[in-house]
């Protein structure tokens, strides 16, 4: 618990000012903490970080983070030109190395690249529209894991998904939302990022449902790989992968439904 406690600390200590300060630190700090996000992926499938899928899937991360209005200076091709060339490029691969690395690995990696950088893409989006959308998705689902943790240890009898998270309940799943609402209304009464409290409830509602499902996507990864956690970067949580499972839904939820 003390170090859980003490890497909490140093984690917030450095994670906040490039949150506070945004612009292109914050988008670099971005592309940091999302590669290395990938990079756990790739390490429970068992691809090595230095192979060419590894350094394609990175490159493709990296577009994927970019704004949609960027241009690839000195290039004539799309964003999505790009992306659609590295996939080629992967399956390519399968066949040069004879299927040691086959299709269901450029799958496996395809998807990874997709899943990270969908969530970390709009964490950039959702920074740049303001510091409030940022606490109030963090707060959100800071608020669904006391929840459930305590409501869960408290009241937990029946068993949420027993063969994907053992420990998780439906009576901390139900708590995790209830806090996140009281915590959402607070910070609408604080600062208001709706015009409307029915629909800041109703949004935190479906984003700590979605959050939750983001923190079960993620256990079933490590259960299928047989690992306890994405990654050791953080002594005590485990990987980047374990601490923003939740955001990667969250944050594009929030855009899908038109909240931010």
């Amino acid at each position: 618990m003390k170090q859980r406690v003490i890497t909490a600390i140093l984690a917030i200590i450095i994670f906040l000012p490039f949150v506070i300060y945004g612009n292109l630190p914050f988008t670099l700090f971005v592309y940091v903490i999302a590669t290395i996000g990938l990079i756990e992926l790739m390490k429970m499938h068992k691809i090595a970080g230095y192979s060419l899928p590894s350094i394609l899937s990175i490159g493709l991360l990296w577009i994927i983070l970019l704004d949609n209005t960027d241009i690839i200076p000195y290039t004539w091709f799309s964003q999505t030109e790009i992306i659609m060339l590295g996939v080629m490029l992967l399956l390519s691969y399968t066949v040069l190395v004879k299927n040691k690395f086959n299709f269901d690995d450029a799958g496996f990696t395809l998807l990874s690249v997709i899943y990270v950088g969908m969530g970390f893409y709009y964490l950039i989006e959702t920074r740049e529209e303001g510091l409030s959308f940022v606490f109030f998705a963090l707060f959100i689902v800071w608020a669904t894991d006391t929840g459930a943790y305590f409501f869960g240890r408290a009241l937990g009898k029946k068993k949420l998904w027993p063969m994907i998270s053992p420990n998780k309940t439906v009576e901390g799943a139900l708590g995790g939302i209830l806090l996140a609402c009281i915590v959402a209304v607070i910070f609408q009464l604080v600062s208001p990022v709706s015009s409307s409290m029915l629909v800041v409830i109703g949004v935190t509602v479906l984003a700590s449902v979605f959050g939750q499902i983001g923190d079960l996507v993620e256990s079933a990864f490590k259960r299928h790989y047989g690992v306890k956690d994405s990654g050791n970067i953080l002594p005590g949580h485990g990987g980047i992968l374990d601490r923003f499972d939740s955001l990667l839904f969250v944050l594009p939820l929030l855009h899908f439904v038109g909240f931010i």
